[in-house]
């Protein structure tokens, strides 16, 4: 009995000193795109690391037309991660939709938003590349790299690992053999100008967070003529297709505040998902389905043109 208390004492002392550690943002310059400077900050314990840990990248949202790596409303999620171990490295990308015309005609909206995506995701890969460089400075395990994002962050991290998984050009850059740990997504999609998208190989363990009535991104999918975005749902059935492991949680007749509530009130089951994909290496498909019962209820589909006109028409 005196063993178990004295073990129980040592593990709360340990708690204690973990929970008053501070956590550490260092801001540096991770690439130069187009004469811009991209910065990333990176969020760790001030402590030297007895193991490589994990890292999660992360992009933030705002329809590749506004948002910034360090808002504030971030901040729980890049702590709560930190103080569990975790290095996070919030990142700048390239604003490809700035200046958009929505009246531009149909050619012009897909070159448009195609361009966005592109630039966003080789942005992703130039982050990944400096964490990659520098992982042993930091303490990074560089066979534990998570990707993730908010919106256009979660469209820039799930079309990231699609394109790697398809051999794409822009995906060559990554170093031979090279994959991510995982993807943590808020309200993502893929975009497509080919089709149905596929993937060719297994991607990484997936966590996507969606709701069923998001009007900014497509919770299963909204394409015309083959073009277009394919939401978690749809993501989902791939994986399912693949055998490859997956957590999705789905909120019923939940609007596009999934993009972000995730990273407030449940940074713990991020966490859990992080450690049980991607530490322990577990091979699971998770269905959480939540329902509001005294939630109102709202649409639930939508057409593509509905969409661009929530994103991006003035009203």
């Amino acid at each position: 009995m005196k063993k178990i208390i004295l073990l129980f004492v040592v593990m709360v002392q340990s708690c204690f000193v973990l929970s008053a550690q501070d956590v550490v943002c260092e801001t540096l310059c991770y690439a130069t795109h187009d004469g811009q400077e991209l910065y990333l900050d990176k969020y760790a314990l001030d402590e030297v690391a007895e193991a490589p840990r994990p890292c999660v990248i992360f992009a933030f949202g705002g329809g590749f037309v506004q948002g910034v790596r360090n808002h504030e409303y971030y901040s729980i999620f890049f702590d709560h991660l930190a103080r569990e171990g975790v290095v996070v490295v919030s990142i700048d990308y390239r604003l490809g939709l700035k200046g958009l015309n929505p009246n531009g005609g149909v050619a012009y909206m897909i070159d448009a938003f195609q361009n966005a995506v592109n630039v966003a995701v080789e942005d992703m890969y130039a982050a990944t590349n400096y964490v990659i460089a520098n992982a042993e400075k930091w303490g990074v395990d560089s066979s534990k790299i998570v990707i993730s994002g908010s919106s256009a962050g979660a469209i820039t991290a799930v079309q990231a690992e699609w394109m790697r998984c398809n051999g794409a050009e822009r995906a060559k850059v990554l170093p031979e053999g090279f994959r991510y740990a995982g993807v943590v997504s808020c309200a993502g999609a893929i975009f497509s100008v080919d089709g149905k998208p596929r993937f060719k190989s297994e991607p990484a363990p997936m966590m996507l967070f969606h709701g069923t009535s998001d009007r900014n991104v497509p919770y299963g999918h909204a394409a015309m003529f083959g073009v277009g975005f394919f939401g978690s749902a749809y993501i989902v059935k791939q994986l399912e297709r693949l055998d490859s492991p997956y957590w999705f949680y789905s909120v019923e007749y939940a609007d596009h505040r999934i993009a972000g509530t995730p990273l407030i009130y449940s940074c713990d089951l991020i966490m859990q998902f992080i450690n049980d994909f991607v530490i322990r290496g577990e091979r699971l498909q998770v269905h959480t389905d939540v329902v509001d019962l005294d939630g109102e209820k709202q649409p639930t589909r939508f057409k593509a043109m509905d969409y661009i006109r929530t994103n991006y028409v003035r009203k």
